[in-house]
């Protein structure tokens, strides 16, 4: 199969020939026919992770058909369309036993510490607990992002955030996750303000309905002020110390602050004013991913058409392209929302 790999962190990934994986007994193989170039990706290429084991196979959401299956597993047979969120849980930790998969204690994720996604087929282990039979109506390309971003943003505004019709949620950062959180706080009837440098990204979110503001020194006063003494939700999508810090303010009293993006090396230990988290009875809440058993109500609300992930999509390009794509996120982003690598079959 032809893959993408890298020998070393930070130098230019190339494509390859690998062998075509064999499924494990509890496992399946499935042959990629979507997968998502997530700012994720970027951080194990730059070494920012030390699960990843060199040389590398990167990616991380997908969807695509089942190509091989092992003998031990029960629910999924070949042909059927597939995707699967990026933690591999092992359904019998305390965690897995309670639904909360995204947190298992002996998680796998593919593209960190597997082989991922950027190739023509990748592994699934625990199958039956981990892969998500895909309905016909959702594509491969909008269900690539359920894995991670897009379900990330349904999880941390869902059953982190608690979000709830009529209140306000400000995004902090309009990338793919910021996006993605727009989307599913005017999908669930709350009033969303984003906050992004880009005014491509700001455009985008306006367009989706988002009132936006310009991350700037008066971006706090601003939210204040357009929400009425502050937000009931914020979402820190980025990761820095800037907008995690300027998220918490962005609240009101009782607020509920959810941390999504990753916060590394001199970034990662924001000043939070705790003073202020107990006065006002603040909540500070990390979201990781998203547990394998919501993908039945995200799922239903794709097809339903009450979610539409494809507006999340900025662009596709090809499995040739992925090189490039990983390598351009060096720079600044280029366009808005997620890029996608659709994959000719």
């Amino acid at each position: 199969m032809r893959a993408v790999q890298y020998e070393q962190f930070g130098t230019r990934p190339v494509i390859v020939d690998l062998p075509t994986p064999t499924p494990p007994s509890d496992g399946v193989v499935v042959r990629v026919a979507a997968t998502g170039v997530c700012r994720s990706d970027w951080h194990a290429w730059k070494g920012h992770d030390d699960s990843v084991r060199l040389p590398h196979v990167p990616g991380h959401e997908f969807a695509g058909v089942v190509d091989a299956v092992g003998r031990g597993v029960s629910r999924f047979t070949v042909g059927q369309r597939v995707t699967a969120p990026f933690v591999f849980a092992c359904g019998t930790c305390d965690q897995c036993r309670d639904g909360a998969t995204q947190v298992c204690t002996r998680q796998e994720q593919p593209g960190f510490t597997l082989p991922g996604s950027y190739a023509e087929a990748v592994v699934v282990p625990h199958a039956d607990v981990n892969l998500v039979a895909l309905p016909d109506a959702v594509g491969f390309a909008e269900a690539a992002g359920l894995g991670c971003r897009f379900g990330t943003a349904y999880h941390a505004l869902h059953a982190r955030g608690r979000v709830a019709a009529g209140e306000w949620v400000v995004v902090y950062g309009c990338g793919g996750v910021g996006i993605s959180a727009v989307i599913v706080a005017l999908a669930a009837g709350a009033r969303v303000v984003a906050v992004d440098v880009s005014a491509a990204a700001l455009e985008r979110a306006a367009a989706l309905g988002a009132t936006t503001v310009t991350m700037d020194d008066d971006a706090v006063r601003t939210v204040r002020e357009l929400t009425g003494g502050g937000a009931h939700v914020s979402v820190d999508a980025y990761g820095s110390r800037a907008t995690s810090v300027a998220a918490v303010a962005s609240l009101r009293p009782r607020g509920r602050h959810v941390q999504v993006g990753l916060l590394l090396d001199d970034e990662a230990i924001p000043a939070i004013p705790m003073g202020r988290v107990i006065g006002d009875e603040l909540e500070l809440l990390g979201s990781h991913g998203i547990a394998v058993g919501e993908y039945a109500a995200m799922l239903e609300d794709v097809v339903a058409g009450r979610l539409r992930p494809a507006e999340s999509i900025g662009r596709t390009v090809g499995f040739s392209d992925l090189p490039d794509e990983l390598v351009a996120m060096d720079g600044p982003p280029t366009s808005a929302g997620m890029t996608v690598a659709v994959f000719e079959r």
